[in-house]
């Protein structure tokens, strides 16, 4: 049992596209290269069927924010987003003015698609552009050209979109810092209020992984971060999390509500999802089957696992999101969201604030610039 009534957190909604029309060779999710013909209809029914079955978990909240995720979800027709749209709503509600977002690839990028999108409810978009350098692209495996990443922003904008996010991925293969700013610099021209900029890493059970790559060595990377960093500082953008930047105080509602320890559904093969009972004083974690096929087949269950989190593992669950937040978070969130104070880490926290990773300070939660540098040390000794 955890020491305080928890409270009952916003609740966000992820959905889970599993196909590729070509798996990258960096790509660690739950991604699978789409075959001919796509179960677009079937997929859809098993979503809203999923939901159904999780429906209770909403406690009467209705969803917060929805996100699209991949896969490439783009593969989708516009008018398949919209029937999950309106089952979602119809199975459990959506708040006026949610945020709906949809991961979208430039080689699948349509005007009429976007439109489409739009007509259907999505209000936000995020392109997978990851670099706008073609040799780079074609190392990553990316379908698409520089061409190709700028008009499917100008796609966007046509279609009525006003909220759009690029994803850009920095240190790839022989990259020089010039490369990697003119990624920026060119996000910054087309026009977009939200950049999620993050390093490549190597990943498990990835062809990089199997074959790795020469990537730019440590002082290089510095050396690209620093550079970024003031780059889109100067265009106006808040660095709010440890790889997004937001301009005109549009950051990322799914993503914030994640980071402040939130609860969201998940519906899809292989997705995962949080959620509070305040009534039970527990938190639990659940993830999806994930393969397709058994995801769509009716005589299998599409949970695949569901467990409790120990009042010991809570804190490193709470800090693992909340200390990705530049300015932090308040402390009594952390006793909102996980029923603990700030006694029940006292240890941990004298160890961080002795090493000048995180502020002592008793209204917030948050690291010092040291610790943001290294905040995966923080998160070690946060796990001991």
């Amino acid at each position: 049992m955890l020491e305080s009534m928890l409270s009952l957190p916003p609740l966000s909604l992820y959905i889970h596209i599993p196909w590729c029309i070509r798996k990258c060779p960096y790509c660690d999710f739950n991604s699978h290269e789409s075959p001919e013909n796509l179960p677009v209809d079937d997929y859809v029914i098993a979503l809203l069927a999923d939901l159904s079955a999780d429906a209770f978990m909403a406690q009467g909240r209705k969803i917060h924010s929805i996100f699209f995720g991949g896969g490439t979800p783009s593969l989708f027709p516009a008018d398949a987003i919209a029937k999950i749209l309106e089952g979602v709503d119809r199975i459990i509600g959506i708040e006026n003015n949610a945020e709906i977002t949809l991961e979208a690839n430039p080689g699948t990028a349509e005007n009429y698609r976007f439109i489409g999108l739009t007509d259907a409810g999505v209000n936000r978009l995020s392109i997978g552009v990851q670099s706008f350098q073609n040799e780079h692209l074609q190392r990553l495996g990316r379908i698409h050209s520089r061409d190709d990443a700028s008009q499917a922003f100008d796609f966007a904008v046509q279609a009525g979109f006003n909220n759009i996010n690029i994803d850009l991925m920095h240190g790839l293969p022989n990259q020089t810092p010039q490369q990697a700013m003119s990624d920026l610099e060119q996000a910054i021209r087309l026009g977009a209020n939200h950049v999620s900029w993050y390093q490549l890493t190597i990943e498990p059970n990835t062809v990089f992984y199997r074959d790795t790559p020469l990537l730019p060595v440590d002082d290089i990377l510095l050396d690209i971060q620093d550079e970024g960093h003031a780059l889109l500082r100067t265009q106006g953008f808040e660095h709010y999390e440890v790889s997004a930047y937001c301009r005109d105080k549009r950051p990322a509602q799914h993503n914030l509500n994640y980071w402040h320890f939130g609860d969201y559904l998940a519906i899809g093969a292989g997705a995962h999802g949080k959620i509070t009972y305040p009534e039970k004083n527990q938190i639990t974690r659940f993830q999806k089957t994930r393969r397709p096929t058994d995801y769509l087949d009716a005589n299998k269950s599409f949970t695949a696992k569901n467990s409790l989190l120990a009042k010991s593992e809570l804190p490193f669950e709470f800090m693992m999101n909340a200390l990705r937040l530049n300015k932090g978070v308040p402390w009594v969130l952390f006793t909102e969201r996980t029923g603990l104070s700030r006694e029940d880490m006292s240890d941990k926290l004298n160890i961080l604030i002795t090493k000048k990773l995180m502020l002592d300070n008793y209204q917030r939660i948050q690291l010092t610039s040291l610790g943001q540098k290294f905040l995966n040390d923080v998160l070690e000794i946060m796990m001991d």
